[in-house]
């Protein structure tokens, strides 16, 4: 394709507008995806303002042009919680969208290695968008199918783009789909009947009168439970608010759900309705009447699809009886009330990575089936 390349740094708000602007044309005829709300993705990208992400890490964010017209984006960031946790000189590239052209790609990737080598990165990880907890990973298959909320969505030409660049897959992230109307295996009835039987054992409803205490809790066992997975990055206070400020208007109480034990909260099990089946309409835009419906449609959503993105055990109960228990316990009763009171046919869970056994057994014994696959490349500067 002709035409010279420019790489110019976002810098000013027009600059911002195009960036967040430009997956527009590039979906415009993939009847998959789904149109991000505009405000959720300038509030991104948008500073410590907006992110508290910022406190810890900073990013640069490029447009590449070709004869005026914005073809490509991508950001470069680095994060020190990243340097701590997943080792020094690891850099993380995301954000990226680009028209399909090898040329484009390699001047968007070369710019944001090339920022991540000043800043003393050895390698560059990615696309994260922007870190671990935000969208992860490129999707590499399962085009065929919507994405649920809070996950991302590609095009299938893109995951060549980046590999023809020297970039290796590192880790793959997966979501399992299964039908949930009809209940699942008698296996699964007879764990969740000893559960409830169980003295030690007491599960309850998030209570969202007191949403920014639960979700702190919520949070604190999340960087407990998950502290030994691949790519974790502990949250932070401010991030914990900022996270249960985002979630509160889409968390209904008995979709989430938390376990004691011996009356200590040990474990929890976040499910949400799939809210892009609320905005697919709104083009991304909440003014000036996509409030409104959304805010209707939230009063009492209908869905076809319910999203797990998130449940966990304290590590001192991990591979117990008792958190086999507790997962089953709160996967049951989160499935009735989804089916009973959402009207939901299907139940996502994920993502979770392809070396997390324990999820992965639980996914075998509900019989779901993997319908997505994220993968996160690397490569060394």
């Amino acid at each position: 394709m002709g035409g010279s390349i420019e790489i110019r740094p976002v810098a000013t708000p027009a600059d911002r507008k195009v960036f967040v602007d430009l997956p527009w044309t590039l979906y415009a005829h993939d009847p998959n995806w789904v149109p991000p709300l505009k405000s959720e993705v300038h509030g991104l990208i948008g500073g410590v303002k907006s992110n508290p992400w910022f406190e810890h890490a900073e990013a640069a964010f490029w447009l590449a042009c070709r004869d005026g017209k914005p073809v490509g984006r991508i950001s470069a960031q680095v994060d020190q919680l990243v340097l701590k946790h997943m080792g020094a000189g690891t850099g993380q590239f995301g954000m990226f969208e680009c028209i399909d052209d090898a040329d484009v790609a390699k001047a968007l990737l070369d710019t944001a290695e090339t920022w991540l080598k000043a800043k003393g990165m050895t390698r560059s990880l990615g696309p994260l968008s922007l870190s671990i907890w935000d969208e992860p990973g490129l999707l590499v298959d399962g085009f065929d199918l919507p994405p649920t909320v809070m996950m991302g969505h590609h095009l299938p030409y893109c995951a060549p783009l980046i590999e023809a660049r020297g970039y290796a897959g590192v880790k793959d992230l997966h979501t399992y789909e299964l039908p949930i109307e009809a209940g699942f295996p008698p296996a699964v009835g007879r764990i969740v009947a000893a559960a409830e039987k169980s003295s030690r054992i007491r599960m309850r409803n998030v209570n969202k009168s007191r949403f920014d205490a639960e979700a702190a809790l919520i949070l604190d066992i999340l960087n407990d439970a998950w502290s030994d997975n691949w790519g974790f990055v502990p949250l932070t206070p401010s991030e914990v608010a900022y996270v249960g400020k985002k979630l509160k208007p889409i968390v209904f109480e008995d979709l989430i759900r938390i376990c004691e034990v011996d009356g200590e909260p040990v474990a929890f099990m976040i499910t949400l309705p799939d809210v892009n089946e609320l905005t697919a309409d709104l083009d991304g835009k909440l003014l000036p009447f996509g409030w409104a419906k959304l805010l209707w449609r939230l009063r009492k959503p209908k869905v076809r699809r319910m999203r797990v993105p998130l449940m966990g055990v304290r590590k001192t109960l991990q591979g117990s009886r008792l958190a086999s228990f507790m997962a089953f316990l709160m996967i049951e009763h989160i499935r009735r009330a989804a089916v009973a009171r959402y009207g939901a046919t299907q139940g996502e869970i994920g993502w979770i990575l392809d070396d997390n056994g324990p999820m992965k057994s639980i996914a075998d014994v509900i019989e779901s089936k993997i319908t997505k696959t994220y993968r996160v490349y690397e490569k060394a500067l």
